[in-house]
C-alpha cells in the first residue's frame, strides 16, 4: 500500500538536515573558540610561536567547515519539504538533489558524523522508490436496455 506522501523518505532527509545542522553550529563553535585563542603578543609573558597560529587556522578551517555544513544543511531540509510535497516529480527530483547532497556532505565536512550522509543517502533512494497512489478509475455505468 502506497501513501499519499513519501513519509519515511521526508522524515529520514529532514533528520539528515537538522544532523547536519547541529554539527554546523558545534564546528562554528568549536573553530570560534579555536580562532579566539591567538593570544596578543604584549598579553602574553612569554614569545608566541608557530603553535598559536597553527591553533588560529585550525579555527578559522572549522568555521568554513561549518559554514559549509551549514549549506548544505540547509538544502537537505529544503529538499526535505519538497519531498514531502506528494507531487511525484518534485519528490524525484528532490529526491536525487537530497542523494547528492548527502554524497557532498560526506565528501566536505564528512557526512555529519556519518549519520547525515547515511539518513540522506537512504531517504533519498526511498523518495525515488516512492509510487503515487493510483486513483480509482471511474467504472462507466453502462444502462441495461429496457426489458422488452
Amino acid at each position: 500500500m502506497t501513501s499519499e506522501r513519501p513519509r519515511a523518505a521526508f522524515v529520514l532527509m529532514l533528520l539528515a538536515g537538522i544532523i547536519l545542522l547541529l554539527f554546523a553550529v558545534l564546528a562554528i563553535g568549536v573553530g570560534a573558540l579555536l580562532g579566539m585563542s591567538l593570544p596578543q603578543e604584549e598579553t602574553v609573558p612569554f614569545p608566541t610561536g608557530m603553535g598559536f597560529i597553527a591553533v588560529f587556522a585550525l579555527g578559522i578551517g572549522m568555521i568554513i567547515i561549518g559554514v559549509i555544513a551549514l549549506i548544505i544543511g540547509s538544502l537537505m531540509v529544503v529538499a526535505a519539504l519538497k519531498i514531502n510535497s506528494g507531487e511525484p516529480g518534485k519528490v524525484k527530483t528532490w529526491s536525487i538533489i537530497g542523494i547528492i547532497l548527502s554524497i557532498v556532505s560526506l565528501i566536505t565536512v564528512g557526512g555529519g558524523f556519518y549519520l547525515s550522509f547515511i539518513l540522506g543517502l537512504i531517504g533519498g533512494i526511498l523518495g525515488l522508490t516512492w509510487k503515487p497512489p493510483k486513483k480509482p478509475v471511474a467504472q462507466e455505468q453502462t444502462a441495461l436496455p429496457p426489458p422488452v
